[in-house]
């Protein structure tokens, strides 16, 4: 009967298309308009088309599929050194003079904001293509297709899958009174599977801009592999041991480190950089950029204020060099901004959110082979900052972690919780394989290598 079901939401409705935006030129005659309308001594008008789509499954059955598009017009007003913002989905006149009012409204009754610095002009900005469209052009039924397949061979398996498959896509828009307009398009597809057994299960996710380049039936396959080869788990005594982290697993953990090379951070001691900038902290093989245009990352190639992103150097063979700033950040920091301020106005300043971890030349199979005993970790999940000076972080393994014993995987073991700094653990580094976009549950999606690390801290064995 599930698979039944599944087929026929295959031979539904005929198949169209779920992502319809408006057009740039739509866009900009809207915030053209909201210009116009605003007496304000500068104004900033920020526009997101979104247009997304899910098809969701679990029990071997497809449950739920949704579409949403939305359209979100953002309106800041400065009057004498004070700053607010709001925000609208209608684009019809009295819509559009009413956001225009109560931002201005907003901004007249806010005191003035600290460091507010004139809107940019005008700005040259990075060219990425990240819009195709066989993803646009993705259907309800293409999704459905691709999941039927994948759960009718699991339940042949006597095994149970469940996760997402989804399809979107982006436009947004930024202009402002000085001149400025900077535009943005991109796709997304992003599938998700976890295939469980009665005392197992496996995992594995994919995403990026085009959907040609992802393979559910491979990574189906790959999570059923999981769930087969950790049946009948032991239990480990925690302890440190030697860890192999695939890169969504290494992703879920060192991900939490990017709001720490904010500007931002560092100068309010929140970031566990304090006072380590220029001082090796990390080992030799480690390499970290905020790079917007490296072709397996996603993401507007300008900021919240319409600055173009550079290509910064983190982390330069273990030694913290730079970090990231906002306009107003700089300038109280004495730095050149760097294109990675959040839309203002905001109390966090600014955030790389392209991390690209340099990887090596070592595949899984070479770490595994090369470990006396160790753990295989999958992913992580349920992760929280213990100590944010340390960068102490705690979690969980889940959903395949392996034993191995004399270069080979002997079984899968009961979960982990760990007790882990971050920086510890970059300083441990013993094999990096190469660098791959990765896609995890806790942290942003990231271009990072799996890794082998010495003496990774897990503190008691999970109930699950």
């Amino acid at each position: 009967m599930r698979q039944a079901t599944s087929r026929k939401r295959v031979q539904g409705p005929p198949a169209v298309a779920e992502a319809h935006l408006p057009s740039f030129a739509e866009l900009r005659r809207i915030a053209e308009r909201v210009l116009k309308l605003s007496e304000a001594d500068e104004t900033e008008v920020t526009m997101d088309a979104v247009a997304d789509a899910l098809t969701r499954f679990a029990n071997n059955t497809i449950h739920q599929h949704v579409a949403e598009q939305t359209l979100t017009i953002s309106v800041r007003t400065v009057f004498d050194g004070s700053t607010a913002r709001a925000a609208t989905n209608k684009t019809d006149e009295e819509s559009l003079r009413r956001v225009v009012a109560a931002a201005s409204r907003l901004a007249r009754s806010q005191p003035k904001y600290p460091g507010l610095l004139p809107m940019p002009g005008t700005q040259k900005h990075a060219k990425v293509q990240r819009w195709f469209e066989a993803t646009a052009a993705a259907t309800p039924q293409d999704r459905a297709r691709a999941v039927a397949r994948i759960v009718q061979r699991t339940a042949k398996e006597k095994q149970t899958a469940a996760g997402t498959y989804s399809t979107g896509a982006t436009r947004s828009l930024l202009t402002n009174s000085k001149g400025l307009a900077a535009s943005y398009e991109q796709t997304r597809a992003e599938f998700s599977i976890t295939v469980m057994e009665e005392h197992s299960s496996g995992w594995a996710k994919a995403s990026g801009a085009d959907i040609r380049t992802l393979d559910p039936d491979a990574l189906a396959a790959q999570a059923a592999q999981k769930a087969v080869a950790s049946r009948a788990p032991r239990e480990l005594a925690p302890g440190r041991y030697t860890v192999i982290l695939e890169p969504a697993a290494a992703l879920d953990i060192v991900g939490f480190l990017f709001y720490d090379f904010a500007g931002t951070a560092v100068l309010d001691q929140r970031s566990c950089l304090t006072k380590r900038l220029g001082k090796k902290i990390f080992g030799e093989n480690i390499t970290l950029w905020d790079d917007v245009t490296h072709p397996q990352q996603l993401g507007a190639p300008f900021d919240g204020e319409g600055m173009p992103r550079q290509k910064v150097l983190l982390v330069d063979r273990g030694v913290p060099r730079n970090l990231v700033y906002a306009r107003g950040t700089a300038k109280k920091m004495k730095a050149k901004p760097t294109g990675h301020g959040l839309p203002l106005p905001n109390e966090w300043g600014e955030a790389p959110m392209n991390l690209v971890l340099e990887g090596g030349n070592s595949s899984l199979d070479e770490m595994v082979r090369r470990s006396e005993r160790g753990i295989l970790v999958t992913r992580l999940w349920y992760i929280r900052e213990v100590d944010p000076y340390e960068k102490i972080m705690t979690g969980m393994t889940r959903d395949g972690t392996f034993l191995v014993e004399n270069g080979r995987i002997v079984g899968g073991i009961r979960n982990l919780r760990f007790n882990q700094s971050i920086l510890e653990l970059l300083a441990n580094v013993e094999m990096l394989g190469p660098a791959v976009r990765a896609s995890g549950e806790e942290a942003m999606d990231m271009v990072i290598p799996a890794m082998k690390v010495r003496d990774f801290h897990f503190t008691e064995v999970t109930k699950f």
